[in-house]
């Protein structure tokens, strides 16, 4: 490292989607591959600029396993695995070591055949991450992960008030943003009736509170601020970020109605030098329609116990208030498993203004979003990672 490059911007100068929905005819190795080439070509940038390289997930030994299918030989990597919130992580871990001088340019990928396994029978749906360590003394007594989520949701319904129907409009305006996204794999209306009739998973979500299953991967790359010159799309630089561990047990969590967005998403705010309030829209990692929820209070977009009367009226779709999740998020549009890296996608997208017709969200003046924030969540509110994102 030396003085020269010390303290260097660091932008997103690529990103991408590998096939996302139903792909019954790829490895998972194949989607990382798909949209690393995606994310490069839409970049500009050669392979061989990248130096630095992100993976969870797949393969024993991980993100080596990758990075060989892909030919790239990195002399920085990362690992972390903390479930959904990884990318977040990832990418404030590698906005550091590029911003140090540690490496240049830095590829984040992923990508995940849950879906596809499931139906050809390679994989059945787990209950728990585990039974050993702390998890020992809840998975015994039937504790699953759904359940964790549908405890947590009831303490906030019985603590503030929250309504069934405000949980289910969050699932009605996730569809309503995914309707125009060809990209989405359920793009239907749904009507808070449908959610609140559905077949009970945990209570209190029906299936329309809990995410699909897709299949899909997607790649980010960030790149030094001596690389935005050559590169072929608008930077979206990472202006502030923040990461933050819970809990793993929920005897050890405090209390069920604050998740770990409220460090992270602090921490990156005050790094980013900007308010909530001058957010333009938002993407958080939704599980659950609780976990849009509580985060959106966590964030600071209101207050504690808020959310339920926040989130009615339509302020989360592409014209309201605050969007969320303008895709149609993991309630509607992809969820393959540890969907952080997606959040950042679509965030970039909106921001360079390249979304499409019907799907751009516009600032308060008409214009193209200038600030974003990205929030991914781990395990069951165990970690969080939070990226605040602008543009020019």
């Amino acid at each position: 490292m030396t003085a020269a490059v010390t303290g260097r911007r660091v932008a997103i100068v690529g990103v991408s989607l590998s096939d996302c929905g139903r792909v019954d005819d790829a490895t998972p190795y194949a989607l990382h591959a798909q949209a690393a080439r995606r994310a490069l070509a839409d970049s500009g940038l050669g392979r061989e600029v990248v130096d630095g390289f992100a993976s969870a997930g797949l393969g024993t030994l991980a993100p080596a396993e990758v990075a060989e299918y892909l030919g790239l030989r990195p002399t920085w990597m990362d690992s972390t695995s903390v479930g959904g919130s990884t990318w977040e992580v990832m990418a404030a871990h590698a906005a550091d070591a590029i911003a140090a001088g540690h490496a240049n340019a830095v590829l984040l990928v992923y990508g995940s055949t849950a879906r596809a396994d499931i139906k050809a029978g390679r994989r059945t749906g787990n209950l728990s991450f585990g039974a050993g360590g702390p998890l020992q003394f809840e998975v015994p007594y039937g504790h699953t992960l759904i359940a964790k989520y549908a405890m947590a949701a009831r303490r906030h319904m019985h603590q503030y008030g929250t309504t069934l129907e405000q949980l289910a409009s969050v699932a009605v305006q996730a569809r309503a943003n995914a309707g125009p996204n060809p990209e989405a794999m359920f793009r239907e209306p749904i009507t808070a009736d449908d959610v609140l009739s559905g077949p009970m998973i945990a209570d209190p979500f029906t299936k329309l509170h809990c995410c699909i299953r897709s299949d899909g991967g997607a790649a980010v790359l960030l790149a030094a601020e001596e690389y935005v010159q050559d590169s072929r799309s608008a930077p979206v630089w990472i202006l502030g970020t923040g990461e933050h561990v819970s809990h793993t047990t929920m005897s050890e969590w405090p209390d069920f109605t604050v998740s770990p967005a409220a460090v992270s998403g602090r921490l990156a705010f005050e790094r980013a030098g900007v308010r909530p309030q001058e957010i333009d829209f938002a993407e958080i990692y939704d599980a659950f329609t609780y976990m849009t929820l509580v985060t959106l209070e966590d964030l600071g977009f209101c207050g504690k116990g808020e959310g339920g009367a926040f989130v009615e009226k339509g302020r989360l779709t592409l014209t309201g208030d605050l969007p969320v999740n303008t895709d149609g998020g993991g309630l509607s549009a992809q969820h393959p498993g540890m969907r952080g890296l997606f959040l950042l996608v679509e965030a970039v997208r909106q921001l360079r203004g390249e979304a499409g017709e019907g799907r751009q969200v516009h600032a308060a003046d008409g214009g193209t979003p200038r600030l974003a924030v990205a929030s991914g969540t781990g395990g069951w509110f165990c970690s969080s990672g939070t990226v605040v994102l602008g543009r020019g």
